[in-house]
């Protein structure tokens, strides 16, 4: 499965947002997917399977839980693609954040005015 159809379903990527605060049981995923997407526990199931399965999660056993993290290897691939498309937003963010220093100047020269 290509990265960006892993991606592609809002239930993996909130499971992968969870998981970036950092490790987590099967069952506070569980909990909060299902509070959030109304699925049941084995579609939740199912989306932490194909997390692991395309390397984006790990998971290891401890007792009877089960904890999940974040793999980083899949995600550097999909920055790497995106890479070639910042330039697109890079040089409006470079631009805005000029225009509101500019602001934040011209302001505070109004007020000493004043």
């Amino acid at each position: 499965m290509h990265a960006f159809d892993v991606l592609g379903d809002p239930v993996r990527r909130r499971i992968l947002e969870l998981l970036a605060a950092g490790e987590q049981s099967s069952g506070e995923l569980t909990g909060v997917i299902q509070r959030e997407f109304g699925i049941s526990q084995p579609a939740v199931s199912q989306h932490l399977r194909v997390l692991r399965d395309n390397g984006f999660a790990s998971v290891r056993a401890q007792g009877t839980r089960r904890l999940y993290a974040v793999e980083p290897g899949p995600l550097q691939e999909v920055d790497l693609w995106l890479e070639r498309f910042r330039g697109f937003w890079t040089q409006r963010l470079d631009a805005l954040a000029t225009e509101l220093a500019r602001g934040k100047r011209d302001r505070r020269m109004n007020e000493k005015d004043t």
